[in-house]
């Protein structure tokens, strides 16, 4: 599972596994740079005298590098504007997939890894996050904004980030949870 922009730690495992037992394997997953695939996890075993291969997509997003920002209102639309760089700013307007709830939305924006920034948004309808992305190199400012339109039943979601191809990344994994 070599990577250039994860780098995974594992301890050594036992060998043998008698049939029916389980063996628990943890990771250590440091991210050194954005990335966009999931690391894959190769399992080799011999069982019936051949030698098995089972590839397993690990469940690891760039978004599991958050650090959750608390800002203020003033803040938040001072650093939104220094980053208006095109390249910064993604903006993404899709059909919701999911009841467009307000409780679960908010849940969902904290689950992928920013703080909720209450009462910042002039319209106390949209969403705010911000956020950092901690990479050994480098970190990346997240903010973002969710404007639902329920009467459209359909979002516009926008990113903007100090790294363009987080931006993306970003706005294309969060959107996927609405």
């Amino acid at each position: 599972m070599a990577s250039s922009q994860l780098n995974v730690h594992t301890k050594t495992a036992d060998p043998v596994v008698d049939g029916g037992a389980q063996l628990q394997q943890i990771l250590n997953i440091e991210c050194l740079s954005d990335f966009v695939e999931a690391p894959v996890l190769n399992i080799n075993f011999r069982y019936g005298g051949s030698v098995q291969n089972i590839a397993v997509r690990l469940p690891v997003t760039l978004n599991k590098f958050f650090q959750p920002t608390e800002m203020m209102s003033q803040d938040f639309f001072q650093r939104w504007k220094q980053l208006s760089d095109p390249q910064q700013e993604v903006q993404k307007i899709f059909k919701a997939k999911h009841s467009m709830d307000t409780e679960i939305t908010k849940a969902k924006i904290i689950g992928f890894g920013t703080a909720l920034l209450d009462g910042v948004d002039p319209n106390p309808s949209n969403f705010v996050g911000a956020g950092v992305i901690h990479t050994k190199t480098i970190q990346v400012g997240c903010l973002l904004r969710l404007e639902p339109n329920t009467q459209a039943q359909m979002y516009r979601l926008t990113l903007r980030t100090s790294r363009g191809s987080v931006s993306q990344r970003l706005c294309d994994l969060l959107s996927e949870q609405f």
